[in-house]
């Protein structure tokens, strides 16, 4: 008879049909909230070689996911009611688990003019330029004072264009060592700041995508506490790896890069403290051929959505970094409470089902990871 153990039970609308499913098993089981990303690649339109719906959010499924939010670096940009129908007919007809989109912050993702942002606003989950930060601040002003007016959130990729310089990888020691061309921190800090300041302004609620500095963490941290309406998200690879664990291979290129080993404590004591609300992938599959190149040459992005449980239960939940009632709140119920998306449905796990990270079992078409052979704990058994 199986022993269920749920966490997040006021979040959960099927723990019946769920506990019924675990019962004919022997052991322990938990059941979680389905999980939430708000920050996923899903490439289609456009992009189909790289990643489509369905296989995305199969993926996401085979992770526990319940809902993801997909970017708009996509062809067509969704940018208007137009192109963004496009993705939603595909997602109408493919997705396997809720897929709400974004939309364009700038027509195009070129900083040049907004999109129709009020005529995406019911259809979208926030605006994000992602893949790009928005260079001018008159035109982020701009975009807040839409998003406030429209109760929506900004979500910013944060990067500051001149100080990126032709780099591809943290600006530290294995950059200086290996020859690399560095992106400096500050690329990242820097437009944070900015932005910070933009939505003290303008009372917009803005979230930070993906930070990875020690002084972002600062940053925010100061921000909140200020009044600032302001929340960010961090990924599993930069709490889990830094530059010291770079490799000359491609899956270990990402944007932001992996940085240092005063910047991932940063993030997690950020973690622990509330400063970082919520972990979010940024699964952002290629084709092999883009992620062969190494380091250099190769694609920005990994893929994250197969593997973020199990990795941060294993190297954050069992060291005793987090609870697991933290980790679930950080990728369940902290996503959607602040994108105010539905609750639905549920996720089981076997946490004591131990394994090896192997890309080729992976439902995504991407199967470039820097965790390739890490050993883990959490098998997912049903998603609902």
């Amino acid at each position: 008879m199986a022993d269920v153990r749920i966490i997040g039970a006021e979040h959960i609308s099927l723990i019946d049909p769920m506990a019924r499913a675990l019962s004919g098993f022997e052991g322990e089981y938990f059941l979680f909230p389905g999980f939430c990303d708000v920050h996923v690649h899903l490439r289609e339109p456009g992009f189909s070689y790289k990643e489509t719906i369905a296989t995305g959010t199969a993926a996401a499924k085979a992770g526990g996911y319940t809902a993801v939010c997909a970017m708009p670096n996509l062809d067509p940009v969704p940018d208007s009611p137009e192109t963004l129908k496009r993705e939603l007919d595909i997602i109408a007809r493919d997705a396997c688990v809720n897929v709400y989109p974004y939309g364009a912050i700038t027509a195009g993702e070129k900083g040049e003019r907004l999109s129709d942002m009020a005529g995406m606003a019911e259809h979208v989950c926030a605006f994000s330029d992602d893949g790009r930060g928005v260079q001018d601040a008159g035109m982020m002003r701009a975009a807040m004072e839409t998003a406030k007016g429209l109760n929506k959130i900004i979500a910013a990729h944060c990067e500051v264009n001149e100080l990126l310089r032709g780099g591809y990888i943290h600006d530290g020691a294995y950059a200086r060592a290996h020859g690399h061309r560095g992106i400096c921190s500050e690329s990242e800090w820097r437009q944070i700041e900015r932005d910070l300041s933009l939505a003290d302004e303008t009372g917009c609620k803005y979230h930070v995508c993906h930070i990875s500095t020690k002084e972002s963490v600062r940053l925010i941290r100061d921000a909140k506490r200020s009044g600032v309406n302001v929340t960010c998200e961090t990924g599993p690879h930069y709490l889990l790896l830094d530059e010291n664990d770079l490799r000359e291979e491609g899956r270990f290129k990402m944007n932001p890069p992996l940085r240092g080993r005063d910047d991932r404590e940063a993030l997690i004591e950020g973690l622990c403290d509330g400063t970082v609300d919520m972990i979010a992938t940024d699964h952002a599959p290629h084709s092999a051929e883009e992620k062969s190149r190494g380091l250099e040459k190769s694609a920005f992005g990994i893929v994250g959505l197969e593997t973020a449980f199990p990795l941060l239960y294993t190297y954050l939940v069992k060291k005793g970094v987090v609870t697991l009632e933290k980790l679930v709140s950080l990728m369940a119920i902290a996503p959607r409470e602040r994108f105010g998306l539905p609750f639905s449905g549920a996720t089981a796990w076997d946490l004591d089902s131990e394994y090896t990270i192997d890309p080729a079992q992976f439902r995504s078409m991407g199967k470039a990871t820097p965790f390739e052979g890490w050993r883990v704990r959490g098998k997912c058994l049903a998603t609902l």
